[in-house]
């Protein structure tokens, strides 16, 4: 986990360093043991407002292909400057209307002991054609937990900053 300064350190190389043009407003970070995730807000296409969902999330996706294309050599360049400082590796990403894509997001094995129970869940979401795999199901899994306990999980990473900031001004900092 990432303590806040590490946030703070990210967010502000990455606002000494990112182009200006770059996205509207400030970047949203997520940071955890591996990656650093990257994802700013472009403007959308301007469009009539009475088209289509469809058509509107099409020149949306057009939108974030064409950023993609034009920005990758200094995506790539910064990327590796950041990777080097903070030693994790960095994926970006982009907001635009209510499109949002990743583009490259590292894929990190976890190695965890199941039991039965357990693993006849992980069968059945692979039997049931929810997963390809157990590795599959077991990410479904988190990602349904993350989705119904985002309360608790943020207030559990509160918890931990303020715990970190304690440690911090123990008696053994100067």
């Amino acid at each position: 986990m990432s303590t806040q300064t590490e946030q703070e350190k990210v967010r502000g190389w990455l606002t000494g360093r990112l182009p200006g043009d770059w996205f509207d407003g400030e970047t949203e970070l997520s940071i955890d043991r591996d990656e650093i995730l990257i994802v700013g807000r472009i403007p959308a296409p301007e469009q009539n407002k009475d088209v289509s969902a469809a058509e509107r999330s099409a020149a949306e996706e057009g939108r974030i292909k064409q950023f993609r294309e034009d920005t990758r050599e200094r995506r790539i360049e910064i990327a590796r400057e950041l990777e080097h400082a903070a030693r994790r590796k960095v994926a970006w990403g982009v907001r635009c209307g209510d499109t949002r894509t990743v583009f490259t997001s590292l894929s990190a094995p976890v190695m965890t002991r199941l039991r039965q129970p357990e693993r006849q869940v992980l069968d059945t979401l692979v039997d049931a054609g929810v997963a390809r795999s157990r590795s599959d199901a077991l990410g479904w899994c988190v990602k349904l937990v993350a989705q119904h306990s985002e309360s608790w999980l943020s207030d559990l990473r509160t918890a931990m900053t303020k715990v970190e900031d304690v440690r911090r001004a123990g008696p053994d900092k100067s």
